[in-house]
């Protein structure tokens, strides 16, 4: 029996289809991202057009299987189409995050240590104030709309990402591959980005996958408010705001953007949680699993 084979049938790390956490994660994930981008398809129709008085909150039938709104609008055709607005404002605002934060980070971590103080002072300046209370100071000094939502989203959530990928910078530049890059006349520019950045990509991968839900969770929280997308686009946050006068009568119209909402922050918490324990060297160095 050869070593490879050894190390699995004495309990080395499972490969990744056999953990059931991650293919749940990687399920619930991709399905939503499928429903957001087929919007058109699987629920053909516009989301904002009202419908006849007759057709007022209807309760799901064959004709609205989710029934409709106030308006008359489908809450089916409306709950397909704000799955593509909440994982937009997900996805680019933690991107963009993911990106500044990268940048700070990694100047911190592999700059001269004066670089260092100041980015992070800085850094702590921001983290200083709660987050939600800075969101809501930006959104409510001018209009609300999808793109300052995502900007708002991604300029308060990079410290996290900066101090994380910061403290694992420092770690890689240490090690002994980099120590022998540096000595064939590298720049420090060229060493950072050949050889630390694909370090930290699995740090970078499994911060972002976590940090999806949450910013899905605080646009929901925008639009529940009145400070989130407004009409005539649709979101998840919004059809709760929307419903939550009609939970005893039109009980339709908050519970299943609150449902899709749930299982969606479910799906990138536990797809986070699973990478981390995957792609962590540590756990499969040792042969640990989950």
């Amino acid at each position: 029996m050869t070593l490879p084979e050894q190390k699995a049938t004495a309990g080395g790390p499972r490969p990744w289809w056999q953990r059931r956490g991650l293919c749940l994660g990687v399920a619930l994930t991709l399905g939503s991202a499928l429903i957001g981008l087929l919007a058109p398809v699987l629920a053909p129709g516009d989301p904002a057009a009202m419908g006849e008085l007759s057709d007022r909150l209807l309760a799901p039938s064959m004709a609205h299987p989710l029934g409709t709104d106030l308006l008359g609008r489908d809450v089916l055709v409306r709950l397909v189409h704000g799955a593509r607005t909440s994982l937009m404002v997900g996805w680019v605002s933690v991107l963009a995050a993911m990106i500044c934060g990268t940048a700070v980070g990694m100047a911190a971590g592999l700059g001269p240590r004066w670089l260092d103080r100041v980015l992070m002072s800085i850094t702590d300046l921001f983290m200083a104030f709660p987050r939600i209370f800075l969101i809501l100071l930006l959104v409510s000094v001018t209009s609300p709309s999808l793109v300052l939502i995502m900007v708002v989203l991604g300029v308060t959530g990079w410290m996290g990402v900066a101090r994380l990928v910061r403290a694992e910078s420092l770690s890689l530049r240490e090690r002994e591959y980099i120590m022998a890059v540096r000595g064939l006349g590298l720049t420090p520019l060229q060493v950072a980005r050949r050889h630390i950045l694909p370090g930290l990509w699995p740090t970078i991968i499994v911060a972002t996958s976590l940090r999806v839900g949450g910013a899905i969770l605080s646009e929901a929280f925008l639009s529940y408010l009145g400070l989130g997308v407004q009409e005539p686009m649709v979101s998840w946050g919004g059809m709760i705001q929307m419903g939550r006068a009609n939970l005893v009568d039109g009980w339709w119209l908050a519970t299943l953007p609150g449902v899709a909402l749930a299982i969606t922050v479910i799906g990138y918490n536990l797809l986070g949680e699973s990478l981390r324990e995957w792609l962590d060297p540590r756990r499969q160095a040792g042969g640990l699993d989950d």
